[in-house]
């Protein structure tokens, strides 16, 4: 939920700035807007778009983000929640508590629509990484001798990481499991890692990604954080006779 500060028109023949009443209002909705507008920011530095069509999103947590018709689904420009959001009709104006500005003056509108989406259950695994997890819980010898499991699905203030272990020297392991690795499974686990090892009873906690396969990107991305990688070979779990298992 946000605070959206609107402007209410209460008449009387006066311009619209000066009759324009603001009234702080809770709300729930996502809100999507398409159209022709410019974006400005003020802040760390300054930025502007020029006039295009693009689509405005506002999400009920509060973040705005404007989006062109390309760039994947990185934003031109956004601002994260928590922040003030003010609507004045043909702009929008949202400022954060750092004091940073974001403009979006509006031309011409070709949609625009709200809904309320309630609360999102989260990623859930698929099966093949649900059924990774229970084989390598089964066999956590597969990441080193003397590996023993502590538990499955091990609480974070930011979600379970899937696997945590113990070694054969004592030391705490923390392992995330995925089907394909990649760069954003490294940064998951590097979060997790960073509040496992701010409890002392776990403390220190080392890493472990694995994955059926992992990008190269990935590999390099956790060796640089000294996070070890495995390559899982599925097969091999359920009993197939196979060599694809490698430690980098």
């Amino acid at each position: 939920m946000f605070w959206l500060e609107q402007h209410i028109d209460r008449g009387g023949g006066l311009e619209p700035k000066e009759r324009a009443n603001r009234l702080r209002v809770a709300c729930d909705a996502m809100r999507i807007r398409v159209a022709e507008c410019t974006v400005r920011y003020e802040g760390r530095l300054n930025a502007y778009l020029p006039e295009a069509t693009r689509l405005v999103m506002v999400k009920a947590d509060g973040c705005v983000a404007v989006h062109a018709d390309g760039g994947a689904y990185k934003p031109l420009n956004w601002m994260n929640a928590p922040n003030t959001f003010t609507d004045e009709g043909s702009s929008w104006i949202v400022m954060n508590p750092k004091g940073e500005r974001l403009t979006i003056e509006f031309g011409e509108i070709h949609f625009e629509t709200s809904l309320e989406m309630g609360e999102d259950p989260g990623l859930q695994k698929d099966g093949v990484e649900l059924e990774l997890q229970r084989l390598l819980a089964e066999r956590p010898e597969f990441f080193g001798e003397g590996m023993t499991l502590i538990r499955r699905e091990y609480p974070t203030p930011i979600g379970p990481v899937d696997l945590l272990c113990r070694d054969a020297e004592g030391t705490t392991v923390a392992i995330e499991i995925k089907r394909r690795g990649e760069i954003d499974g490294v940064e998951q686990l590097t979060r997790y890692l960073e509040f496992l090892n701010r409890d002392g009873r776990l403390a220190p906690v080392r890493g472990i990604f694995a994955a059926q396969v992992i990008k190269p990107q990935a590999k390099t991305l956790a060796h640089d954080r000294d996070i070890g990688c495995v390559e899982v070979d599925y097969d091999e779990l359920r009993g197939i006779e196979s060599d694809a298992m490698r430690l980098f």
